[in-house]
């Protein structure tokens, strides 16, 4: 899912109010509503982003210390928190340190759906997992919009990827993007099927669903193996004596962001989007 909007016009004449999907009260996503807003001034250290879609755009504006982006450079970027608003709306302000340069193999689209779930699926793979060559790596939700990614960097790094999916044409398009292996969890014989597939055990898991069929799954790793989840998947894995288990949340940096282009670029990155949105419709998407 992307959620885009029309490109504004950069440089100094610059609107004074923007476009924001924003609530008044707490509820459903039926709270999210179109507002008309100021547009945030970037700070000394921060870059003013005429958004494209939520997570990309191009530089509209740069505070005085920033040195690494100039006005019109594409760039994605992730900012968790963000006091002067987030990423559903025309123009967004952030903070320098936390956008990179958009890769030059996916365009605008593309890459914004792919800023925040792809350095939360390439940190769960190569830090939080640090999956090797011939491992066996399971991705549990792999038709999600992380696993997707995180079965691409998986089998990057040369490992076996079996992945769970369920119905035909998630079962596909994980199959499409390489898994070596794809088990419906939701089918009577899943823990056989995925016995067969790994009979040596599973090395590392990235988990990006909870609940009874992924703690049948863990069972099924062998002692040392570790485990990964983004912080948000619920239930939470439980804990186990002879498995590391971690969860973490995505960090965004200069180099974090370097590192993601290269992969990007290496793996050939697929970037599934499933519908696209305008602003306006928050609320659907």
């Amino acid at each position: 899912m992307a959620l885009s909007r029309s490109s504004k016009s950069e440089g100094p004449n610059l609107p004074a109010t923007m476009k924001a999907a924003a609530i008044d009260r707490f509820g459903p996503p039926e709270v999210l509503t179109l507002h008309t807003v100021p547009v945030p001034e970037p700070g000394p250290s921060e870059l003013l982003i005429a958004l494209h879609a939520a997570g990309v755009g191009i530089v509209a504006a740069k505070g005085p210390r920033v040195r690494r982006f100039r006005t019109g450079d594409q760039v994605w970027a992730y900012e968790y928190e963000n006091p002067k608003g987030g990423f559903y709306a025309e123009y967004v302000a952030v903070n320098a340190e936390h956008v990179g340069r958009a890769p030059r193999s996916l365009d605008l689209l593309h890459a914004g759906a792919a800023a925040v779930t792809g350095l939360t699926a390439l940190q769960g793979i190569d830090e939080h997992l640090q999956v090797r060559r011939a491992e066996t790596v399971l991705i549990f939700g792999a038709s999600g919009a992380v696993g997707t990614l995180a079965l691409q960097f998986a089998k990057l790094r040369r490992a076996r990827v079996v992945a769970t999916a369920s119905g035909s044409d998630a079962t596909t398009l994980v199959r499409q993007l390489g898994a070596d292996e794809v088990i419906d969890a939701r089918s009577g014989d899943f823990i056989e099927r995925l016995q067969a597939s790994a009979p040596d055990g599973i090395d590392a898991v990235l988990a990006l669903a909870g609940g009874d069929a992924l703690e049948r799954c863990l069972d099924l790793v062998r002692q040392g193996g570790r485990v990964a989840y983004p912080n948000g998947v619920e239930p939470e894995p439980q804990r186990r004596r002879k498995l590391r288990v971690r969860a973490y949340d995505a960090v965004a940096s200069p180099d974090e962001f370097a590192r993601l282009e290269r992969a990007v670029q290496q793996a050939r990155l697929r970037v599934p989007i499933a519908a696209v949105c305008p602003l306006e419709q928050a609320a659907e998407a």
